[in-house]
């Protein structure tokens, strides 16, 4: 999806735009409010030369207006590897802004909320990933972009959803430690033709010495993906007999293998933009099916998820205008963190 409002700083012009796009969505109320906040951010950001980036679950009132590039974690690494701007805003959680200080060290990267952490970057620390390098010696390790930045430093390369099972093939290995999402390793694990162990959760495997594995895994979940279940799907599809059912690979194996496809954000976007279905589910972040349905309202969306990220949830526009004016929250890294993550995130974009 490509922003068009972004540029606006007239507040009734956005209201109107915003109206159109999002009538069915957001009351008509707090969209007056927020087309308000959405001009002086567009005004604010040129004065202070500085480019918003907006993850695919933010909410739709605030990704629709402000966001000078849109898209999932992989995109959003990319844009502020080449931005010019002096400021880069982060509206996502704080371990994609520090992909984005680690991509342009020489810009400030603000993130509006303090709050916006995330539940799978908190599973994990550099001291675990430090202890299974220690019991696995000499193998790779493949890091979840959905991770902080000293992990990423203990890291070899890291991935997104999108191009994971291409970095666990690019490093020719017969085995790899994957990290941390336990349900994006085994979807992984099953795409490559791997078979994972998870030793911390079962005690019996921490030697793994006589066990025939190629993957090792942790067990950190995303506390909105997890929630989707099979009992779900067989729900909606007994309500809905046509529906096509997107999920997101860090659903559980089962749960992805009965949807109809399984891709990043991004993918499930072009998904929905090139195909023609009755009807379509997304098994993700809430607000994504929104912003999908503001800018294609011919497809028809069922919006029946009541799952929303308590951490991307914590980025509003008031917070936006609040980091633009005071300068806060601003992303530090340590130098020699910084430079260590830097080579495995680098090598992630160059897989692409």
């Amino acid at each position: 999806m490509t922003p068009v409002l972004s540029n606006e700083t007239s507040a009734k012009r956005l209201y109107h735009k915003l109206q159109d796009m999002l009538g069915d969505v957001v009351p008509d109320f707090e969209l007056k409010y927020k087309a308000e906040l959405a001009a002086e951010i567009n005004r604010l950001k040129v004065e202070k030369n500085a480019v918003i980036l907006g993850h695919n679950y933010m909410e739709p009132a605030l990704f629709h207006s402000i966001p000078d590039y849109v898209g999932d974690s992989l995109d959003l690494a990319r844009k502020a590897a080449t931005t010019d701007k002096d400021i880069i805003v982060f509206c996502g959680v704080r371990f994609m802004a520090e992909t984005a200080k680690i991509l342009s060290p020489t810009r400030t990267v603000l993130l509006p909320s303090k709050k916006a952490g995330c539940s799978l970057a908190a599973s994990i620390t550099a001291a675990d990933v430090r202890d299974l390098k220690e019991k696995f010696p000499g193998v790779p390790v493949v890091t979840y972009v959905n991770t902080y930045a000293d992990v990423k430093a203990e890291s070899d390369v890291c991935c997104t959803s999108s191009n994971a099972a291409a970095v666990v093939e690019s490093l020719n290995s017969d085995t790899v430690i994957f990290l941390p999402d336990e349900y994006l390793a085994k979807n992984v694990a099953r795409e490559t033709g791997r078979h994972i162990i998870f030793p911390t959760k079962d005690p019996r495997n921490g030697s793994a010495s006589e066990l025939d594995y190629q993957m090792i895994g942790w067990p950190g979940r995303c506390e909105v993906h997890e929630k989707f279940t099979l009992d779900d799907i067989s729900s909606i599809r007994r309500q809905f007999p046509d529906v096509v059912i997107l999920a997101h690979p860090e659903c559980s194996p089962e749960v992805v293998d009965a949807s109809d496809f399984s891709g990043s954000t991004n993918a499930m976007i072009r998904y929905v933009e090139q195909t023609k279905a009755p009807r379509y589910l997304l098994l993700t972040e809430c607000s994504m099916g929104d912003n999908i349905a503001a800018v294609n309202p011919e497809k028809e969306m069922l919006r029946l998820c009541s799952v929303r990220c308590p951490h991307m949830n914590q980025i509003t526009l008031e917070d936006t205008l609040a980091s633009l004016e005071k300068n806060q929250y601003v992303i530090d890294i340590p130098e020699h963190v910084l430079l260590r993550a830097t080579r495995a995130v680098e090598r992630m974009i160059a897989i692409g």
